[in-house]
């Protein structure tokens, strides 16, 4: 028999308990912000790695005296290095209305917040370290599992944790991660630079807006200022393969939050925005972050009283497609599909981004559609949760070499 056909068997086995597992998972509802039930999930995950058979640690997250606590998960098949690491995350954005979290199945496909972002990958990585053991792989090396919470806002106190505490990439070979690829093998992200931009007036009276400063109509003008910038921003265009090519183009948006004044008879005295800056894997964060906060700076000295915060950054990054760890993924997909993959960058942030910066290939291919993660109907095709288990543990024979 061969390795596709041990593990396509043992996928099969596996089916139903992995189901059942997602399910499971969907209904603990980890949303972030704020970090709800994280310790109940990471537990219930503990115990699911247990039951295979694996050996699991909880790590509790210093979070700096904060009120809400932050757990991850460590656990790992196999023995010595290198090692190959199985990463996800646990959390999930906040439900879109009532019933979010109610896991149901239909016509093949899993229903519910966080189903293909990413418990539905989580639980395909899980389980292919099961079928891994069911078919009696002896690896050269490990797979180590990391499960972390906090992606859905930035990692600090998960992956960004066991990056400064040296845990993440140790002697890492490679890394996988299961994010909604919606079937293509992503090898680079974007950027992230997230700031609210506040700005400051004198509230008075219509009547005597003489005597006032309107916060909006100083607001008005540093906006302009970033439309300017705006401009030269998009007009560049990465060199990496996204779809639809129209997303090419690097980001500057305002206003995803906005607000200020208290009544339509006063003049405002504080209006507040966002700017959300996506960079390309050929810009710099360092230096970008450098452009925009010169801009908000020389617009501050013109007499407008701003001030800004930084809410989120995050590095661009990207991997070779000719690394042995997109050879062995990207052939372990065409020998279980007949068609070989596409090699694509994510067009948001991905944790990818904290091992290639120790050196370590990383990608991520999951069950998911990134058109629907996020979103009120999101949900994951059981057929391709089998289908990513199947592709993780052959992937790992093929790194690890299956004695």
């Amino acid at each position: 028999m061969t390795s596709k056909e041990r593990i396509l068997k043992a996928v099969d086995m596996c089916r139903s308990e992995m189901v059942d597992f997602t399910c499971d998972l969907v209904e603990i509802a980890t949303e972030n912000p704020p970090g709800r039930c994280y310790l109940e999930c990471a537990k219930f995950i503990c115990e699911r790695l247990k039951r295979l058979g694996l050996e699991c640690e909880l790590m509790e997250v210093d979070t700096c005296g904060e009120e809400s606590r932050r757990y991850c998960v460590l656990a790992s098949y196999g023995g010595g290095t290198p090692t190959l690491y199985f990463h996800g995350h646990y959390d999930v954005v906040p439900g879109a209305g009532n019933g979010q979290f109610g896991a149901r199945l239909k016509s093949g496909k899993l229903f519910g917040r966080g189903s293909a972002d990413m418990k539905g990958g989580l639980a395909a990585m899980l389980y292919a370290v099961r079928i891994l053991k069911l078919c009696g792989v002896s690896l050269n090396g490990k797979v180590g599992i990391t499960i972390v919470p906090d992606e859905e806002t930035g990692g600090k106190y998960g992956s960004c944790y066991l990056l400064e505490k040296e845990v993440l990439g140790k002697d890492g070979v490679g890394m996988l991660s299961p994010e909604p690829t919606s079937g293509a093998i992503w090898n680079a992200n974007r950027g992230a630079l997230s700031l609210l931009v506040k700005v400051k007036g004198k509230s008075v009276h219509a009547i005597l807006q003489h005597e006032g400063v309107n916060a909006f109509e100083q607001m008005v003008t540093v906006v302009n200022e970033l439309m300017r910038l705006k401009s030269q921003v998009e007009a560049r265009r990465t060199s990496f393969r996204i779809e639809p090519e129209g997303a090419q183009a690097s980001i500057l948006m305002l206003g995803g939050l906005c607000g200020g004044g208290v009544n339509f008879n006063i003049v405002p005295d504080e209006c507040w925005f966002t700017v959300e800056r996506r960079m390309n894997p050929e810009e710099s964060l360092e230096m970008e972050k450098q452009v925009l906060v010169g801009l908000l700076e020389e617009v501050g000295k013109k007499g407008i009283e701003l001030s800004y915060e930084i809410l989120q950054e995050g590095e661009s990054g990207g991997s070779p497609e000719e690394t042995d760890l997109a050879r062995a993924l990207s052939s372990s997909v065409e020998e279980l599909t007949g068609v070989a993959p596409e090699f694509e960058m994510c067009p948001g942030l991905l944790e990818t981004r904290f091992y290639a910066q120790k050196g370590v290939p990383a990608y991520a291919y999951g069950p998911g559609l990134i058109s629907v993660a996020h979103g009120p109907q999101e949900f994951v095709e059981v057929d391709a949760m089998c289908h990513c288990a199947a592709v993780y543990a052959l992937t790992a024979m093929k790194m690890l070499n299956d004695g």
